[in-house]
């Protein structure tokens, strides 16, 4: 019986359903591990950029430009992921989703270990920024590839029922990454400050070995996807996957990018940039990082729930939804921060990070892999998330820092702007794209040939 008449709702004997069912576990478990780690690993790297980097690896600049280019640091990562995204969707379209995504787990865990292992700029000069931000270049890369394959692997063997919710354990990966790297850093900030600089810092990204073993013993456990495996034994796989998106796909492709960039500005401002500005405005680092591990935590649950709102109502109006009510949010949340009151901080990131963001980020994965046909899913999906994540997180702690600067440090007002803009730019891309909470995901469905998909006939969400 073929993928598409399983996904379909044909009868399966017991055991075939039972095996479904069975792998269909494992694939999401896979996903949200694999996610969970290279998101700890890559968020890792930001914490720690706006607490020592410029001190330990930019020490021969004066504070305020050794901030800048630890930030400048951080955003290399980010310039790095849509090298990602098209290396390893190239592959993974035309070789297979689950060796790419071994791959990308093992390049992330390396890298992040060496981190944690690189001598300082007291140490060995100017061969340590070079060392760190080549490093910083791999973590980019690897988290480029994981996210498309991760998603699209979940998205594919989940079939049309529930498909927004279990891509979304993709999306849970960075708020749970973020738990375990701040809660890890929340435990070594608590060393007195010269036994922080010197080797606290330097723990969490050692840590990563350990995950990098866990994360691998799952992984390998995998089967590939149904719908590959379809379109290799059809011999249909894409010989130019990049050229055939931007030949078949531009339009999905400029929208999935604008869509998403919303969703990484307020990430970004919320996460790196409000651990630098709230300690000038008088937080302790401590209590910071309690605040962000707490609305991580919160965001777990606030991203499933948003998805699986997504598969009953169509992934537009949630998205639509959370875009504006960011942008409308904005200048109250900055205020609640700047106050220099721990509570309403915690206030603040709460609704901004465990709510708010989660109803722009949470349909994402299923959104993104809906937007592009089998043969090409991987680079499709891959490039837009990571150019949206370049232009949106990748230079929001800069342009957030520079706009306070120009304000003498004083006010938030354009960085609130910045922020509304960003939604405002989410808003009209997910206004002029189409619904795909009813689309199929079959290999030989004609979204594969479309070159501007047609709006599809939106039908009931199945009874539960």
């Amino acid at each position: 019986m073929s993928t598409s008449a399983l996904e379909n709702g044909a009868h399966r004997p017991a055991t075939s359903d039972t095996d479904h069912r069975k792998q269909l576990r494992r694939v999401v478990l896979s996903s949200y591990l694999g996610t969970t780690i290279e998101f700890y690993d890559f968020l890792l790297y930001g914490t720690v950029a706006s607490l020592v980097f410029s001190k330990l690896f930019f020490s021969s600049l004066d504070p305020l430009a050794g901030t800048v280019a630890a930030f400048g640091t951080f955003a290399v990562g980010y310039l790095a992921r849509p090298l990602g995204g098209i290396i390893c969707g190239h592959f993974g379209d035309r070789i297979g989703r689950k060796s790419m995504l071994v791959g990308t787990m093992s390049l992330m865990g390396i890298a992040s270990f060496l981190i944690g292992a690189l001598p300082t700029y007291a140490q060995i000069g100017i061969w340590a920024p070079i060392l760190l931000v080549a490093l910083r270049l791999v973590q980019g890369i690897a988290v480029g590839g994981e996210w498309g394959g991760a998603a699209l692997m979940a998205a594919e063997h989940a079939g049309n029922r529930g498909r927004g919710l279990r891509a979304s354990v993709t999306q849970m990966g960075a708020p749970t990454g973020m738990v375990l790297s701040t809660g890890v850093l929340a435990l070594v900030s608590r060393l007195p400050e010269d036994q922080f600089l010197s080797w606290g810092w330097r723990v969490p990204f050692l840590l990563s070995i350990v995950l990098l073993a866990i994360g691998l013993f799952v992984r390998l456990s995998v089967q590939e996807s149904p719908l590959f495996s379809e379109v290799k034994a059809k011999d249909a796989v894409s010989k130019r996957p990049l050229l055939e998106v931007i030949r078949t796909h531009p339009k999905n492709l400029l929208l999935a990018t604008g869509i998403g960039i919303g969703a990484f500005v307020a990430q970004s401002l919320l996460t790196v940039f409000v651990i630098a500005y709230a300690v000038q405005v008088g937080y302790s680092r401590s209590q910071v990082l309690l605040a962000l591990t707490i609305s991580s935590g919160l965001a777990i649950v606030g991203l499933p729930a948003f998805a699986a709102l997504s598969d009953r109502i169509g992934r537009r109006p949630v998205i639509l939804g959370g875009a504006i009510a960011m942008a409308v949010a904005a200048f109250p949340l900055f205020a609640l921060i700047s106050s220099g009151k721990p509570p309403l901080l915690l206030l603040a990131l709460v609704i901004g990070q465990s709510v708010l963001h989660p109803a722009m980020y949470g349909p994402m994965a299923a959104l993104f892999t809906e937007m592009f046909g089998t043969r090409i899913r991987y680079t499709g999906a891959s490039v837009g998330y990571q150019l949206a994540a370049v232009l949106g997180a990748g230079f929001a702690p800069i342009i957030a820092g520079s706009l306070l600067a120009s304000s003498g440090g004083t006010s938030t007002a354009l960085v609130c702007l910045y922020l509304v803009a960003a939604c405002g730019i989410t808003a009209v891309s997910i206004w002029f794209a189409t619904e795909t909470r009813s689309r199929e995901l079959a290999a030989d469905r004609a979204v594969d040939a479309e070159t501007s998909p047609a709006p599809v006939r939106m039908q009931a969400s199945p009874a539960r």
